[in-house]
């Protein structure tokens, strides 16, 4: 007799107990849930403080930028001052200065400023429409130097203390010496910020990271009681918070990148106003450099990694608390 086709396989009750009719491949869950309350703050004051760090990368390099015209100006520049004072006349001491000025080795252009240009370069700071015939207002001879030859100012000063005693040379090297100091300040000082936002981020990573573990303690005793490895635990939390941090990272980066953007455009427009004039007779044009916008994107990426190694070095101080 011919076997039945079904005789040929094992009937269920056959197979070994507990085993499986077919074997499929499950994935465990995550350690860390995928979002969270606490998940979703952190990236806020992540992205904040990205924020908050990228504007002051932008301000250090306008700051480092107006540092660098300033010295560029004065190095190009320099000017002769003829003070006013009673039976002088400044038309013939400003023509004699121009004489010795032009004579000067080292000078290649010499301007005289006439009293309605004097006027002008004071509007923004007295306004417009002042008589200034009764003010003691200096007339300015502006002296540009060549690149070539080394300037001659000893010469030229002795010159001016015989032909002009009314006049003084100001190669505005205090004034310069003052401002880059002032830029230096405001340089470590936007330094230091930075460095209190990092800190401040590293911080609130490990209440994060220690708030996630709380929730999860469960899970965690679990896995670590019965062997798993704590780089294994460890790099559940440093995944989950590393891509929080690196999201909250690229939006607060972006979010500044738009605000130097919309700052530029702003300054752009209002050229020709008094409070532009002001900020660009100090700072220059408003322009971040790329190296602001490079800047910014290192700084994404250092808020990831500084998220994702603070939560793993959190893991591993919790868990060998638990031993």
């Amino acid at each position: 007799m011919s076997a039945s086709p079904t005789s040929s396989k094992a009937s269920p009750a056959a197979r070994p107990a507990g085993k499986p009719a077919s074997r499929q491949n499950r994935r465990l869950g995550p350690i860390v849930p995928s979002s969270s309350v606490s998940g979703r703050t952190l990236l806020i004051v992540i992205a904040i403080m990205t924020y908050l760090a990228s504007l002051t990368l932008g301000a250090v390099d306008l700051t480092l930028g107006a540092a660098d015209a300033w010295e560029r100006d004065v190095v190009r520049e320099t000017t002769v001052q003829i003070r006013p004072a009673e039976g002088r006349d400044l038309d013939v001491e400003a023509a004699t200065v121009e004489r010795l000025a032009r004579a000067t080795r080292g000078v290649s252009e010499v301007r005289t400023y006439s009293k309605d240009e004097t006027a002008r370069l004071l509007e923004p700071w007295l306004g417009s429409g002042l008589a200034l015939d009764d003010l003691p207002i200096p007339r300015l001879v502006v002296l540009k130097l060549s690149a070539e030859q080394a300037f001659d100012a000893d010469g030229l000063k002795q010159a001016l203390a015989q032909e002009a005693p009314g006049a003084t040379l100001d190669d505005h090297r205090r004034f310069l010496d003052r401002l880059v100091a002032m830029a230096r300040a405001v340089v470590w000082l936007g330094i230091g910020i930075l460095a209190l936002m990092l800190v401040a981020t590293a911080l609130s990573v490990v209440f994060a990271t220690r708030g996630a573990m709380a929730s999860n303690r469960d899970i965690v005793q679990v896995l670590h009681f019965v062997g798993a490895r704590d780089s294994y635990i460890a790099g559940q939390f440093q995944n989950r918070f590393l891509r929080l941090g690196l999201r909250g990272a690229l939006v607060g980066g972006g979010a500044a990148i738009a605000t130097f953007f919309a700052a530029g455009m702003t300054a752009s427009q209002g050229v020709g106003s008094a409070t532009v004039d002001q900020m660009d007779a100090l700072f220059g044009s408003f322009e971040i450099g790329l190296s602001a916008y490079l800047g910014v994107a290192v700084l994404a990426f250092v808020v990831a990694g500084l998220t994702a190694a603070t939560s793993r070095l959190t893991v591993y101080k919790t868990l060998r608390a638990m031993d």
